[in-house]
């Protein structure tokens, strides 16, 4: 179990100390982020508003070990101007940054930024204006990005450009802080980054491991728990519905295998969950949930619920 200080979710995996941390809520199309699914079913999991919005968190994980300091994920970040902020329906209190001073960390303590994948509510926080110009937010950091993405985001398509904004993107290279991998990597002992693609077509999650514990961070392989739950429910926002379903259908069977606690990234009522069962049928037993319809802050409650998947 986790404890709590103001909505930051600390837990202990082995000598790994890990921060599940929250940059706001926003809200996006509920059609674009479950698909083919008809909204009369998909709608009984996560009510929209009256104008089709979904709500979605927006989880970064801090992470402390051997020395290092990593954050996974920088949020939508503080960029957006009037109008971005009301389409989305962007609430950020603290932010990503605001949260990090909680545990006395100063963006230029981190030393590595991974981004899962550079959608700009994964890597909106990647940098920040100050002073009239774009900088990068973590400015002794290296950003840690796959390759095949950074040619992704950097050419964008006519279906991908609104996800990938260069002001997430050209400073971080334009100072050198830019690190490109290709595959799947150790980070440092015991965190590994690896590939998860269906998404994007380097998308990722991290796996964090030590002692008998263990933990992934899933990201948009499942943003929401009724994801998990269903192998064919997959976003439209997919470049490739059908490799998303795959991924999933080997996490799935690796997470049980490990007995891993997964993190999900916009999920906004539960925070993590484990799941019980066979790779054939299986159920998910939330660990950590929000209060439902908070915001940026929230309280760690019991829930017994098991929901069949398949």
């Amino acid at each position: 179990m986790s404890v709590t200080y103001k909505g930051v979710h600390q837990l202990k995996i082995g000598e790994i100390d890990l921060q599940i941390l929250n940059d706001g809520h926003w809200r996006l199309d509920g059609g674009a982020m479950f698909g083919v699914v008809p909204r009369v079913l998909w709608e009984k999991r996560l009510p929209p508003d009256d104008r089709n919005r979904v709500p979605m968190a927006l989880r970064c994980l801090l992470i402390r070990v051997g020395g290092k300091t990593i954050v996974v994920d920088t949020g939508v970040g503080d960029k957006f101007g009037p109008k971005e902020a009301e389409i989305y329906a962007v609430e950020r209190a603290e932010g990503l940054i605001g949260q990090l001073a909680g545990y006395g960390v100063a963006p230029e303590a981190v030393d590595v930024v991974v981004n899962t994948h550079l959608h700009f509510d994964h890597a909106g926080g990647n940098t920040t204006r100050r002073l009239g110009t774009l900088a990068p937010t973590f400015p002794n950091a290296e950003y840690w990005i796959q390759r095949l993405e950074w040619e992704d985001a950097t050419h964008p398509n006519e279906r991908t450009r609104t996800s990938y904004l260069a002001e997430n993107l050209d400073p971080i290279s334009q100072t050198g802080q830019l690190r490109l991998f290709d595959g799947s990597t150790e980070i440092v002992p015991g965190v590994t980054w690896r590939l998860a693609p269906g998404h994007t077509r380097s998308h990722t999650c991290v796996v964090i491991e030590s002692g008998e514990q263990s933990a992934i961070f899933t990201v948009d392989v499942c943003p929401f728990v009724a994801q998990l739950e269903r192998i064919a429910w997959v976003p439209a926002v997919d470049v490739e519905p059908l490799v998303s379903m795959e991924t999933k259908r080997r996490l799935v069977a690796d997470i049980l295998a490990h007995d891993r606690l997964v993190i999900f990234d916009h999920d906004p009522n539960v925070v993590a969950a484990r799941l019980v069962g066979t790779p054939d049928k299986w159920a998910l037993k939330p660990e950590i949930l929000t209060i439902v319809g908070a915001a940026s802050t929230g309280d760690l409650r019991a829930d017994s619920r098991s929901i069949v998947g398949g």
